[in-house]
């Protein structure tokens, strides 16, 4: 299997354990266009475009337009520190320079004129990284380089990714720090087995204020301190390099930590306005990026930077040399206002998706140059080498691994505990301010409206309508008038379409003499966004979520605001007082956050629903889809304080963890005395039952 297939399976569905997502998606298309006896009537013209796609591609295609770079150096400069600011509040990073390196060596490998060393350190109290080290022979000082991986498929010790780049530096006089990213290589779920970092295990880092692009850009800093610190590294003399996720975050490194004076990021640079509902990795993710930066102002703040951009990138559209120019102009005209247009070039090669020899010769040229002040900074020919056998470079070699190398899912578990202690421990809540937060949260701005009802002919039982919203969105809607009034409506909602919703539910109200409506949200049923489908096999609505959050937005805030507009529907077109909801899995969320908001639910039935935001297990991660993730959500406080603000009386059924795993008997007792505990906290009516 060649290495750019392997890079590919690595950044789609490495070891995914989804559930539902091993068709084809040919087959899901299948299943959307073909209509069988238990399927509800569709609202919508059938074949037509991609209602989501052009929305947010459009809205970014402005935002993009609207962030302009200043054309003076003082501007620039109150700029640059603003822009500095809100990266680090909306990605989590963390700066901590004083923290003990207390690094640990395991295995010396020596080579000819250098050394490779497998070594650990400290990047957060009491959690270790580990990496390569690469030493020339000699005293030095030299310039010291930290090579950031990507999705490689073994992360620091790829032969081509990484271990080139380590081994071609120490020939020509660096020392270089390739260490796994977090999550990846040595620092898995499993000891000894590779996984993508990214999907919803890389995003449940948002739900406690943190993001896997933060924590990357916190450590690889780290990386720097640990550069600065070794007796034979120049500290004024750090350059970064990297490809794919790894170029990304050289970008984000050298932007960052004005110690980094050099930066060669490969097959990486693009657009964010790409990025958004194109096919990127939530370490790529800057929460709420677009609306306040795009990527040529984070090109503008490094030292020194030269993109390598590949014509034949076949991994993603984001990273075509099209897309990097059109950065690479913007940024270029802050590296003219600081008199440094010399510090800013690219390389185009005629390459597929990889880190070749042609971007490595490129590199040794541009750090020769700008951190040691020789040659023209035009390509340097790089001197052969052999490469090491993959095992003699693992910190680990028995697979037993040191207890602080945590990964993902352990970090996540233990921060969240700590967050939600805090929270059960609270006396006493603002009700007020706990609405306005959850609002922030859920990144609603704004109300959304109804702007005008289409009706169409019936279709059996079911009348068809679509509701154009203030943001010229239809939602399409099913209605069935209540034959008893005194029942009022319900609205049911499903993450997978209306065509998941069981017909036994919809037969169950009917009988009740209940109005029902059922509504395809915005990425669902409907509303889908086709061209996402082959992107979304690393995650239900993985791309959709990416590109609401660069937006300023999530999907669920996106739902409740939806779902609001459907009760404007049923309020002027039916003058019903009396709306429920009966929502599944995310969707059930959506309906609580509505509740909690507004207050215009008469009551709620979640299905198969959370209970907490707490990370659970890896296995089964991607039950909920990748919209279900909100930034914060668990320093805000949790589930049971979003059902105490609703105030309604609220029915779970067949509860879940995040993992999707059912709340046994024996654990029950204590999710109900939580729930009921945050109620009397709230001073709300409305009870929760189980």
């Amino acid at each position: 299997m060649n290495r750019i297939l392997l890079i590919c399976i690595c950044f789609l569905a490495l070891n995914s354990q989804s559930k539902g997502l091993n068709n084809t998606f040919e087959g899901q298309l299948f299943d959307m266009s073909t209509e069988n006896r238990d399927s509800l009537p569709t609202v919508l013209s059938k074949n037509h475009g991609d209602l989501i796609d052009s929305k947010l591609r459009g809205e970014a295609r402005v935002r993009f337009a609207e962030r302009q770079l200043p054309n003076n150096l003082k501007e620039w400069e109150t700029q640059r520190i603003k822009l500095k600011a809100g990266i680090i509040k909306k990605s989590g990073v963390v700066v901590n320079h004083q923290l003990p390196l207390n690094i640990k060596e395991t295995n010396v490998i020596q080579l000819n004129g250098y050394s490779v060393k497998n070594i650990t350190f400290q990047t957060r109290p009491g959690i270790y990284a580990t990496a390569n080290l690469y030493m020339p022979d000699g005293k030095g000082p030299f310039p010291g380089v930290m090579n950031t991986p990507g999705h490689w498929p073994n992360s620091k010790i790829d032969s081509i990714g990484q271990q080139a780049v380590g081994h071609t530096l120490a020939i020509n006089g660096y020392v270089c720090l390739t260490m796994d990213p977090w999550g990846a290589g040595e620092r898995g779920t499993i000891v000894g087995k590779s996984e993508y970092h990214g999907s919803n295990l890389g995003a449940s880092l948002m739900n406690i204020g943190e993001s896997l692009l933060g924590i990357q850009v916190s450590e690889n800093m780290r990386g720097v301190d640990l550069l600065c610190s070794l007796p034979n590294v120049d500290p004024q003399k750090i350059g970064t390099t990297g490809a794919s996720g790894g170029g990304n975050q050289t970008m984000w490194l050298a932007a960052m930590d004005d110690r980094v004076k050099a930066a060669v990021p490969v097959v990486s640079v693009g657009t964010f306005e790409s990025y958004v509902m194109g096919f990127n990795c939530i370490c790529e993710l800057l929460v709420d990026g677009l609306t306040f930066t795009e990527e040529a102002g984070i090109l503008a703040m490094a030292k020194a930077i030269m993109p390598c951009n590949h014509s034949k990138d076949e991994v993603s559209p984001a990273f075509l040399p099209v897309q990097m120019l059109r950065s690479y102009n913007n940024a270029k005209q802050v590296f003219k206002l600081r008199g440094e247009e010399n510090n800013i070039s690219y390389k185009i090669f005629d390459l597929l998706h990889t880190y070749s020899a042609f971007d490595r010769e490129a590199m040794l040229g541009w750090f020769d140059f700008h951190l040691k002040g020789i040659g023209t900074g035009a390509p340097k020919s790089e001197s052969p080498f052999k490469m090491v056998r993959d095992e003699k470079l693992l910190v680990f070699p028995t697979g037993k691994r040191d207890a602080n190398v945590l990964g993902t899912d352990d970090y996540c578990r233990l921060r969240g505990k700590e967050l939600r202690t805090t929270y059960l421990n609270t006396k006493s809540f603002n009700v007020d301010q706990k609405r306005k937060e959850l609002r922030d949260i859920l990144r609603i701005t704004e109300k959304l409206t109804l702007k005008k009802v289409y009706r169409y002919s019936s279709a059996g039982v079911w009348d068809r309508f679509a509701l154009e919203t203030s943001d010229d969105m239809p939602i399409p809607v099913l209605h069935i008038a209540p034959i008893d009034p005194s029942q009022g409506y319900v609205v049911l909602c499903n993450p997978d379409g209306k065509n998941s919703i069981s017909p036994a539910l919809i037969e169950d109200y009917r009988k009740k003499g209940a109005g029902i409506v059922v509504v395809d949200l915005s990425g669902t049923g409907e509303v889908t966004s086709v061209s996402s489908l082959p992107y979304d096999k690393i995650g239900k609505l993985h791309t959709l979520s990416r590109a609401e959050l660069w937006l300023g937005k999530t999907v669920l805030g996106e739902w409740v605001k939806e779902l609001n507009v459907v009760f404007q529907f049923l309020d002027s077109n039916f003058k019903t007082k009396k709306v429920s909801i009966d929502g599944s899995q995310e969707a059930g969320l959506a309906g609580l956050f509505l509740s909690s908001l507004e207050g215009n639910v008469d009551h709620l039935v979640l299905r198969q629903a959370p209970v907490s935001y707490l990370f659970d297990t890896r296995v089964g991660i991607d039950f909920f889809g990748m919209g279900i993730h909100l930034p914060g959500f668990l320093q805000w406080g949790d589930v049971s304080l979003a059902a105490a603000l609703s105030g309604k009386n609220i029915r779970f059924v067949d509860p879940v963890t995040m993992s999707g795993n059912p709340i046994s008997d024996s654990k029950l007792p204590a999710v109900k005395a939580e729930f009921e505990k945050v109620s009397a906290l709230c001073h709300q009516n409305g009870k929760t039952t189980f």
